[in-house]
């Protein structure tokens, strides 16, 4: 019987041995108690094994309590403290780390490095399948900085059974952990702008600045930026001399629709482009491309960004930078799995990305 449908078993106190308020000088806790002061507040004002003293009982009185419970535990059993380090080291894969010790039975897990969250959705859910233990998160291709809190874990009573801690574990470590926090590749980008009007100077480009700022934010640098007409062969030869003069990824602007001038999806192919999904299940972005070439140290991804980022801040663009980034090969079912989530709302009260969510669902 799962937890969340408990039936008779929501009724059980935790194991221990119940006295008076009155009669608990002396004698140790068995758990942390909770002080709340709303809007103020909230945590520990007794934690697990403060012993109780005379100037205690006020305060305890205080907080509701009119009785204590004093921890006894049958053979098989483990506290909630022992059992969530337990759970929180099985949990931790590599790039996330526990904030601290346990607190009111809880952990929380923290990124040890800057990267991209990610997770197993579906390992998530047979871990909370498990009775008596949760663990809660933040979307997974969240991208997050060293210290910032993912998740957090604990058993549901006071006292749990060890072989659900154990069962709950076995889950969580499967892979080297549930949850990891993916680096980074601070890859150098070679970026293509095309267009007739911007080649031949008739307008400013407005192209490369937007696609600079987005590959410095997540720790990437631009080589070299190549304006090109809507020229098939033109195109093409500038993705080459970027991959020849050392890009490890190659992002080409515009040109990706299906009118006549719109060349560039073509001379991607041209240029040796492979592997090459046209077309996503996102607004704004749904005329996007990803692929990948072959360079001289080895293969590198190639990004087809369409004319929609130039009005809308966020795109699909990104959604799927970060993860090429930190090294996702993307296939047609990954790509199709950005529907769920890949709507913008455009809020009119200004865009609050990534809180929010677009994107979220994949």
């Amino acid at each position: 019987m799962s937890d969340y449908d408990c039936g008779d078993q929501c009724a059980a106190a935790p194991a221990g041995r119940l006295v008076d308020l009155q009669d608990a000088v002396g004698l140790v806790l068995a758990h942390d108690i909770t002080e709340i002061v709303p809007g103020t507040h909230k945590g520990p004002a007794f934690k697990k094994g403060h012993v109780v003293g005379p100037a205690d009982l006020e305060h305890l009185a205080r907080l509701g309590k009119q009785h204590l419970y004093v921890l006894e535990m049958a053979p098989g059993q483990m506290h909630e403290d022992e059992a969530v380090q337990l759970m929180a080291r099985a949990l931790c894969g590599p790039g996330v780390a526990p904030a601290g010790p346990p607190s009111e039975g809880k952990i929380t897990l923290i990124a040890s490095r800057d990267g991209l969250f990610d997770l197993d959705v579906g390992q998530l859910m047979a871990f909370n399948l498990v009775d008596q233990v949760m663990c809660a998160t933040i979307h997974r291709h969240t991208v997050v900085k060293k210290g910032q809190a993912l998740a957090g874990t604990r058993p549901i009573p006071l006292v749990i059974e060890r072989r659900l801690v154990e069962q709950a574990c076995q889950v969580a470590g499967q892979d080297g952990g549930l949850l990891r926090v993916l680096p980074l590749r601070p890859l150098k980008a070679g970026v293509v702008v095309t267009g007739n009007e911007v080649a031949s100077g008739l307008i400013e480009d407005r192209f490369a600045p937007i696609v600079t700022g987005k590959i410095e934010a997540l720790g990437g640098s631009v080589l070299d930026v190549r304006f090109c007409p809507d020229d098939r062969l033109a195109v093409a030869m500038a993705i080459q001399g970027l991959v020849r003069a050392g890009a490890q990824i190659i992002i080409t602007t515009a040109g990706m629709s299906v009118d006549p001038d719109d060349v560039t999806r073509l001379a991607i192919a041209d240029a040796g482009g492979r592997d090459l999904l046209y077309g996503t299940p996102v607004l704004p972005g749904a005329m996007f491309l990803v692929g990948m070439l072959d360079g001289p140290a080895g293969e590198l991804p190639i990004l087809g960004v369409p004319a929609c980022a130039l009005f809308h801040p966020v795109t699909v663009l990104d959604l799927v930078l970060p993860r090429v980034l930190a090294g996702e090969r993307f296939t047609r079912p990954k790509i199709a799995a950005l529907a769920h989530g890949g709507f913008c709302q455009n809020c009119a009260d200004g865009c609050r990305f990534p809180v929010c969510g677009f994107g979220r669902g994949a």
